[in-house]
């Protein structure tokens, strides 16, 4: 790993005096994992790599869409058109910004069977990510082995962030014990979303990310922090003294979400897109390039290093990855999806 700064490429961030030298030699050896790479994991993982994070990991499950263009900044058209997961699109992007950086793409739906595996052996874990569920899960695995990790959402013009240092503030279930019921929260499905409250809470994400990691902590704003761009308006609600000694997960230590027992294929519809995701029970080892064969019959298939894409006449497409995960576009109806699914693909 990198144990040394440039000196030209970071002379401006050294030149800050409150993070200064030692700062940035601490950045250079913090290892990061960013929980999706939507519109907040592109404006996290962006700041990080090009600020000298020594080591940074990149969690996502979907592929590039033309949807995610207006404000998913490190993707192009041609990642569009290339089917290209947004992990592996995303690295590749940051790559070209700063060889210096040891950068990992996970293809991947982060869950209870591998979030130990994926998240446990992080400085510091920052969510990109666009769902309840997965949020509790990171919070967890946060809790369960002590690292801290930040916080961030954003739909329409609005969007929150706050910092979680396990042992010293309120985790997340302290503030929000359980998710919404469904349907009951604005998505970027059903409210939108406008690009610049990404950038703002991103930023935010970023910032406190590399306080965390060069060292200073005693500089976290230790609040939960709302911003209405739409409004212009920016809320810092002060989080001190909000830990519960009877939270299920930092105070009592139950990790439910993390020891969860997933039993049978899992659908979820992904946000902002016409998308259901059904997941195997265990993971699989599937044989693409047999299956391309195999699927000729059945529609249109292309094939890339990453995926198998099956495109059917009745205008639904069919995203295979070698572990058996699929998502099934055109549609978000988890029913519908579920049957053409198992026409296609069930023995």
């Amino acid at each position: 790993m990198r144990m040394t700064v440039s000196p030209e490429r970071y002379a401006r961030q050294v030149r800050f005096s409150p993070f200064g030298r030692e700062g940035q030699e601490r950045l250079s050896r913090g290892f990061a994992v960013v929980v999706g790479m939507g519109a907040l994991g592109c404006v996290i993982a962006n700041h990080l790599v090009r600020a000298g994070i020594g080591r940074i990991r990149l969690i996502d499950r979907d592929i590039v869409a033309w949807s995610n263009l207006h404000r998913q900044s490190l993707y192009t058209e041609a990642d569009v058109d290339g089917g290209v997961p947004k992990a592996e699109a995303a690295a590749a992007r940051l790559r070209a910004f700063n060889s210096e950086v040891a950068i990992e793409a996970r293809v991947a739906d982060l869950n209870p069977r591998n979030a130990e595996r994926l998240l446990s052996d992080a400085d510091l874990i920052v969510d990109g990510t666009d769902h309840f569920a997965i949020r509790y899960l990171i919070n967890d695995a946060a809790v369960k082995y002590g690292i801290p990790w930040i916080y961030g959402g954003a739909v329409g013009a609005s969007g929150m962030t706050m910092t979680i240092v396990p042992g010293e503030t309120p985790c997340y279930r302290c503030l929000f014990p359980s998710p919404p019921p469904p349907g009951s929260a604005d998505t970027c499905e059903t409210a939108g979303v406008l690009p610049p409250i990404v950038d703002l809470i991103g930023s935010l994400q970023a910032m406190e990310a590399i306080k965390l990691l060069g060292g200073r902590k005693e500089r976290l704003h230790g609040a939960l922090i709302h911003a209405d761009l739409w409004n212009t308006e920016i809320k810092k609600m002060k989080t001190a003294g909000a830990r519960r000694e009877d939270c299920a997960c930092c105070g009592l230590r139950r990790f439910e979400y993390l020891d969860a027992d997933e039993r049978g294929d899992a659908q979820i519809v992904l946000c902002g897109r016409e998308t259901v995701q059904i997941a195997p029970a265990e993971p699989l080892r599937l044989d693409l390039d047999g299956l391309a064969d195999s699927l000729k019959s059945a529609g249109r298939v292309e094939r890339n290093p990453w995926l198998l894409r099956l495109t059917l006449d009745e205008g639904v497409s069919l995203v295979l990855f070698p572990d058996g995960r699929t998502l099934v576009q055109g549609t978000a109806d988890p029913e519908r999806a579920r049957r053409i699914y198992d026409r296609i693909l069930s023995p």
